[in-house]
């Protein structure tokens, strides 16, 4: 429970230390905190009078006063800005303590320490966890409040750089997760695109990979895990180092995407979570390509500078009723020049002006695209999706594009 602050009894003029013309405003501005609080923890009731007559009517309206630091730690723990001050605390307590607690419940808290109240060796040991101190015995007001905005705007800064850090550790985490999609085999080359629908972020759900097996051939897959977030990206990632330790295993297509929705069944955090994967094997010596979908889209198949939209036998997707998929391989031929364009729904979801583009919109595009080679097929064909879904929203999922071309050519 807070404390009422006893008004100084002095004259209106001279509430500030002199007359109303002397009671300079806050060296800053405060708009930045337009609801800021004021909470002064102090067992001196001359701490909380010199306090009130220095600060403006409105902060001085705002301020309160606790003597508990249990209670004025839990008034700290509010939101909203704040600026806390510390002066006289109770016997037993040392400053170091009452920093503490204050910064454990109000982390993003300003914190000024009250000077004359402490010896200096005592400031000196929170010194890296407050902002400042300021003399609230013989300071102006507009020196006192300027303490007070240097502090706020340490909190903020520090809050800033704080975020930064965070947002570098997270991408470098990120970067780390994200596959190498680059493929280092002979005959046979990729180009990819990949965004994920969040702002700010490396990774989605969407998760793509490219292993080359220990007899020439190449092992491809593409997924798309529901939902949005990172507990999608998360379990994306999941997926995909499974993917590749069970082809670096030896095992089955079969084999795989059944591994695949175990784990989706024992890590997804809700039981609605479902994933769709693709799954492709290129044989260097037969030149076929051999498919096993689970829920996945078709994919596009370029061929002598043409595009046709390859559907092949569909699969229930992993994790939508476990235990019960019905997937199968299919193979089809992949000869010398060709190329394969896998992605997620995200590229052909977005609105258009002529509603949904769809399977149908996005195969028309690639059919004009056909006479490019791999990547720059593969960022025509965003961008062009990307161009005609911005005036309504652009694209909002997460999009992920794998092209793999035989004997090294573009796929024309």
């Amino acid at each position: 429970m807070s404390i009422p602050i006893p008004r100084p009894d002095v004259p209106a003029v001279d509430r500030c230390g002199g007359h109303r013309a002397r009671e300079a405003r806050p060296r800053g501005d405060f708009s930045f905190c337009r609801d800021l609080r004021v909470v002064l923890l102090s067992q001196d009731e001359q701490d909380a009078v010199h306090v009130r007559r220095l600060l403006p009517d409105r902060l001085a309206d705002a301020l309160v006063w606790h003597t508990s630091v249990e209670e004025g730690c839990r008034t700290s723990g509010t939101h909203g800005p704040l600026c806390v001050l510390v002066g006289s605390t109770p016997g037993g307590r040392t400053l170091a303590d009452v920093v503490t607690r204050v910064r454990r419940h109000a982390p993003d808290a300003a914190v000024l320490v009250l000077e004359g109240t402490y010896a200096s060796h005592a400031f000196r040991s929170v010194a890296g966890s407050v902002h400042g101190r300021a003399d609230h015995r013989s300071s102006a007001p507009d020196e006192f409040c300027g303490k007070i905005w240097v502090a706020l705007q340490r909190a903020v800064a520090g809050r800033t750089v704080a975020g930064e850090e965070i947002a570098r550790d997270n991408a470098l985490l990120e970067r780390g997760l994200l596959p190498d999609l680059t493929l280092q085999a002979d005959g046979f080359t990729t180009a990819f695109h990949y965004a994920p629908g969040r702002a700010h972020t490396l990774l989605g759900g969407d998760f793509c990979d490219v292993v080359r097996g220990d007899d020439g051939s190449v092992h491809v897959v593409m997924g798309d895990v529901s939902g949005h977030g990172a507990a999608a990206a998360a379990l994306g990632v999941h997926l995909r180092l499974a993917w590749r330790t069970a082809v670096l295993c030896g095992q089955s297509q079969l084999e795989q995407v059944q591994l695949l929705e175990r784990i989706l069944t024992e890590e997804r955090a809700e039981e609605e979570t479902y994933a769709t994967v693709v799954s492709l094997v290129l044989s260097p010596h037969r030149r076929t390509l051999r498919t096993v979908t689970a829920g996945h889209p078709g994919f596009l198949h370029r061929h002598r500078g043409e595009v046709r939209w390859v559907e092949p036998p569909p699969g229930l997707p992993l994790g939508l009723f476990p235990g019960q998929g019905d997937w199968r391989e299919s193979e089809m031929a992949m000869p010398d020049g060709d190329g394969v364009v896998l992605f997620t729904d995200g590229l052909y979801e977005g609105r258009t002006a002529g509603g949904r583009l769809g399977e149908e919109g996005l195969l028309r595009l690639a059919g004009r695209l056909a006479h490019l080679e791999a990547q720059t097929f593969v960022d025509a064909l965003v961008g062009g999706v990307s161009l005609l879904a911005a005036p309504f929203g652009g694209l909002r999922d997460d999009v992920a594009v794998l092209h793999l071309s035989c004997d090294g050519g573009g796929g024309v």
